[in-house]
């Protein structure tokens, strides 16, 4: 099976919650690692910053790109448009994105892993995590399916927006990730998670060429980046 690109987004409302506390590390910083080790590739993140750079400061080492959102009038399906753009004008070969709320702080590079793993077989299929038969994030969204997410129009929660792309499209599927990462958000410490028991069966039958390699990576790696990618509504339109 050919190598596969696939991005992460990360989607922060506020400053504050890209900052927050995970386990010792800025939330931000914790959830571009975990997206990086599992093979997400490129990773952006969407946020606004304050005068100081403090959330560019978080990410200073790490290849993750910051972006700033688009306007708060687009709505949440606004800024996941926006975060794929910034993935497919850097990387023209990305064939999807993990669509991940900032707030989901616990969601493990295994997981990751899986959901890319999964999408090589279902090319062109929404893929939603699960945990105990709950839905989950991230959600894999391959590029074919982003003008039909941007349809679905400003007024929808995350959660909604993902419920009606995931019903309208042919093909979706939820996959097990064995992960409570997934549900569980930054809310639940994370002494206080249940076990992770990983996928309850094989996703693939083949091994990707990125896996192993991006998984066994050590979080002390150095990492370039963080590059900044200014908001352009001319860029998110396609012009």
């Amino acid at each position: 099976m050919r190598g596969m690109t696939v991005a992460a987004v990360i989607l922060y409302r506020d400053i504050e919650g890209a900052l927050a506390d995970a386990a010792g590390r800025p939330a931000v910083r914790r959830a571009v690692e975990s997206a990086w080790a599992g093979g997400a590739t490129p990773i952006v993140v969407v946020s606004f910053d304050s005068a100081s750079g403090e959330v560019a400061s978080a990410l200073a080492g790490s290849p993750a790109i910051l972006a700033e959102p688009a306007p708060i009038e687009a709505g949440a399906v606004g800024q996941m448009a926006r975060g794929i753009a910034v993935a497919a004008e850097r990387v023209t070969e990305t064939e999807a994105a993990l669509i991940w709320p900032g707030r989901m702080v616990w969601i493990d590079a295994e997981t990751v892993t899986t959901l890319i793993e999964a999408f090589g077989p279902r090319r062109g299929a929404v893929l939603r995590a699960t945990y105990a038969g709950d839905a989950g994030w991230p959600v894999l969204v391959p590029i074919e399916k982003v003008a039909a997410l941007a349809a679905l129009g400003p007024g929808l929660m995350p959660d909604a927006l993902m419920e009606q792309l995931f019903s309208a499209s042919s093909g979706s599927e939820t996959i097990d990730t064995g992960d409570p990462g997934v549900v569980f958000d930054a809310s639940t410490p994370i002494d206080r998670l249940p076990a992770f028991e990983g996928p309850s069966e094989p996703v693939s039958g083949n091994a990707s060429e990125w896996g192993p390699a991006a998984a066994e990576m050590p979080d002390d790696v150095p990492l370039e980046g963080p590059s900044l990618a200014p908001y352009s509504q001319a860029a998110d339109e396609g012009d």
